[in-house]
């Protein structure tokens, strides 16, 4: 039999397509089918101009948006040999990491969800527009924001935003113990989630997973830590977890703890927020020198990078964008052979991907 999911299923952040096979209740082969939300980011970029292209990238994975602007914006800054203030990049580091609680707040409460409990889910959802607010505070925005400038960031932090931010990560911190004891001690949670979806490390790299998915198989590797340094990282007391198991229980886990560590950090860096300016100096018409430059960052779905070909317009020559979803998605065909039909919603709802972040 032959079982087509999608392209519209609540399991998927987007329109995805799975066809697969079926002997019995059993998958023998799956086929992943993109490409339904034409979007054509990489081309839009060409025709754009540096400070214009964050109002597009911005939305590829829009559930994490700040984090979409930072290594497009690093990659500029690199090309014009712009450093941008500490102060700035500290801001940054914080908008970065609430975009991450944000994205994990929802994952936590939907993937109750994807198993049959409802009220995780509302708690998610309610405990994600605390972060919601803190990030539309500052940018104006909830999804959107635009905030970062080649060479720093449009704005300071508002008045008494620290004291809200500092109250709003205790309230991240007692969600997460909310949905430790509501889901992940769960046992109906635990049997439909031990020992389903296993991604074994070697061949979960070999496939591009990057990200939770990838240290929930035991990879300990995030380029926070161990990429080329960027924004306020280095600065940091902070730790990478992983779990050994590599199934969809452990992404759950993974994700959970890595929410704890971003309000931890968000803390820290609330508390050494350097004084100073927020802008270097730059150009009115900004044009990028002639040049190209790879960077790439630990988003909140893993491994984003952006490679950018410069001519020395006020836009770039090329944007070739390395998304994580597209990589954690190639590993399904391999990853659903031999489950059970309702085992595939709880993988696809454990690897978390946003279809926005693979058809750019």
């Amino acid at each position: 039999m032959i079982l087509s999911l999608g392209p519209q299923h609540p399991a998927t952040h987007g329109t995805l397509r799975l066809v697969v096979r079926l002997d019995g209740e059993r998958v023998i082969a799956a086929d992943p089918i993109i490409g339904y939300m034409h979007r054509g980011y990489e081309k839009l970029t060409e025709y754009r101009t540096y400070p214009q292209i964050t109002t597009l990238i911005n939305r590829i994975d829009w559930l994490s948006s700040f984090a979409n602007e930072v290594p497009f914006i690093h990659a500029a800054e690199r090309l014009m040999g712009i450093e941008a203030p500490p102060r700035s990049e500290w801001i940054r580091t914080i908008l970065t990491e609430l975009s991450r609680i944000s994205t994990f707040l929802l994952f936590l409460g939907e993937m109750g969800l994807q198993v049959g409990a409802i009220t995780p889910a509302f708690y998610g959802f309610r405990d994600r527009e605390y972060v919601l607010n803190l990030i539309e505070a500052v940018t104006g925005g909830r999804f959107h924001p635009n905030f970062n400038r080649i060479g720093g960031i449009k704005d300071d932090l508002p008045w008494g935003w620290i004291a809200d931010c500092r109250t709003t990560m205790r309230k991240v911190f007692e969600s997460c113990d909310t949905f430790d004891n509501l889901v992940l001690q769960n046992p109906i949670f635990e049997q439909r989630t031990r020992s389903i979806g296993i991604i074994p490390p070697e061949l979960g790299a070999a496939y591009g997973v990057s990200g939770s998915n990838l240290r929930a198989s035991g990879v300990d590797w995030d380029l926070r830590r161990d990429g080329k340094p960027y924004l306020a990282y280095r600065e940091l007391d902070w730790k990478v977890w992983t779990h050994p198991d590599g199934d969809s229980f452990a992404r759950y886990w993974v994700r959970l703890q890595e929410t704890r560590e971003s309000a931890r950090m968000v803390l820290q860096l609330l508390d050494g927020l350097p004084s100073g300016p927020l802008m270097a100096k730059v150009p009115r018409i900004i044009k990028v020198p002639e040049g190209e430059v790879w960077v790439n960052t630990e988003n909140p779905l893993g491994e984003m990078g952006y490679y950018v070909v410069s001519k020395g317009a006020t836009g770039p020559f090329r944007v070739k964008i390395r998304s994580a979803s597209f990589s954690n998605v190639s590993i399904l065909p391999w990853l659903l052979k031999g489950v059970y039909v309702p085992d595939i919603v709880t993988i696809l709802a454990g690897l978390y991907f946003i279809l926005g972040d693979i058809d750019r």
